[in-house]
């Protein structure tokens, strides 16, 4: 069989093989992340945790209300003297008492701590979402990376199957002609060496692919079938403007505002400290049954008492050693290092701003470079190829042309995506990644 009609064979099999393969979207790939990431999970569930904490259940604004019950038997030898002179002697005489009761506990002001802390809970809760919103974000760009870096194999897969393909067809002609007389044995050995390397170089690749598809499987919760194609289309945000993103970087970055949680956290901490200051007051009440078997030596045999009692408790500490003010004052000064910390984050963000913007831009240029290259570097391998197979040029320059070609188009694939993922990480730094469309 000839190489021609065992290429023919080769290249249909990869197409039924293609063809048969299932087309993961970036959208669908977003959504299986979101659904089975496992990092997104564990923040869903801390999530939950954090709004459990906020219930009213938890704020301590709630009464407590406690059931107590008790029996005591007791089996005595007594010796009991009563005041009219008379005496008694009682040898394993039993008594018994049991008791039940409900009791009451509710505060009624505590200086306005509880206040304060169910305000600080409330707000940990915003906190818990935007940690989980940042898990997302950070999932997110880790799905990017790995899914167009199975795209951009892809797509390199692809150019060096074409490439292999040359250069089988060029050793089909080297052949022919070293058959008829028109060239040496040179220009075969040399088609072959260079379809060596192109096979390797497509081995390589091919498993490279293998090992990209599962690193994005892995971001998927392993939730995807084994074999799959990725989109391959890529489409930029051309009407990006610079101060749009940045006043919305200012709003919306996720660390900003998880900084500016923390704050507010940290003033409801002060105001629920100074709590400490102010009396506490509270309220009791109970319900009781109590009953008493007495032995032989007590006047009562039998003695049952049920009732209510209630009342109101007032507790005021007028100093503690000086704990409240120092734990005030640290509160503060912890205050005062979180505002610090935003401005210092706030100029970090915005440098990582400037440099995410200058590399979208200067990437976007590249990859349009990349693709004029693309055109002059075709151009030049089809004259080339055609002036080959008139025999006007070596083996060499076609084989430096067809190279040419080979890089220029890895070249752009790699610009194509480095541009997109700079684009993706501009958004995110701006807080508008989880706002755009796929």
């Amino acid at each position: 069989m000839s190489i021609k009609s065992l290429l023919s064979i080769s290249m249909m099999s990869f197409m039924v093989s293609v063809s048969a393969q299932e087309i993961l979207s970036v959208s669908k790939a977003i959504e299986l992340a979101l659904e089975n990431n496992y990092g997104i999970k564990i923040a869903s569930n801390n999530n939950r945790i954090a709004e459990n904490n906020k219930s009213i259940l938890n704020t301590g604004y709630l009464p407590t209300l406690t059931g107590n019950a008790g029996a005591t038997y007791n089996l005595d030898n007594t010796d009991a003297e009563f005041s009219d002179g008379s005496s008694t002697t009682l040898s394993g005489a039993e008594s018994s008492r049991y008791n039940a009761s409900l009791d009451l506990n509710y505060t009624l002001f505590d200086g306005l701590g509880r206040h304060y802390d169910y305000k600080q809970l409330k707000e940990t809760y915003q906190l818990s979402k935007l940690e989980a919103r940042e898990t997302i974000e950070n999932t997110m760009a880790q799905l990017f990376t790995v899914y167009y870096n199975v795209a951009r194999i892809s797509e390199n897969v692809n150019t060096l199957q074409q490439t292999l393909a040359i250069s089988k067809d060029r050793i089909v002609r080297a052949q022919y002609q070293f058959d008829y007389g028109q060239s040496t044995k040179l220009d075969v050995l040399n088609a072959q060496v260079d379809i060596n390397n192109d096979s390797i170089n497509l081995i390589n690749a091919k498993q490279e692919l293998k090992n990209a598809k599962r690193d994005l499987n892995v971001v998927l919760g392993n939730s995807f079938t084994p074999e799959f194609k990725v989109d391959t289309l890529i489409n930029f945000m051309m009407d990006i403007d610079k101060n749009d993103l940045f006043n919305k970087m200012k709003t919306n970055n996720v660390t900003l505002l998880q900084l500016d949680k923390n704050i507010m956290i940290n003033e409801f901490t002060i105001k629920a400290n100074k709590s400490g200051y102010l009396p506490t007051v509270g309220l009791t009440g109970s319900y009781g049954w109590n009953k008493n078997n007495n032995n032989a030596a007590s006047f009562l045999a039998v003695s049952t008492n049920t009732g209510f009692s209630g009342g109101i408790t007032f507790s005021w500490d007028l100093f503690d050693g000086g704990s409240t003010i120092t734990t005030v004052k640290n509160a503060k000064i912890n205050l005062e290092n979180q505002q610090l910390e935003k401005e210092s984050i706030f100029i970090s963000i915005e440098r990582d701003f400037d440099n995410a913007w200058d590399d979208y831009q200067n990437k976007l240029a590249i990859y349009r470079v990349q693709e004029d290259n693309i055109i002059t570097s075709q151009n030049n391998f089809d004259r080339t190829q055609e002036n080959f197979k008139l025999g006007q040029v070596t083996s060499i320059e076609f084989r430096q042309a067809q190279l040419n070609l080979l890089n220029s188009e890895l070249s752009r694939d790699q610009a194509k995506y480095e541009a997109k993922l700079s684009e993706l990480n501009l958004l995110q730094l701006s807080g508008e990644l989880l706002n755009v469309s796929f």
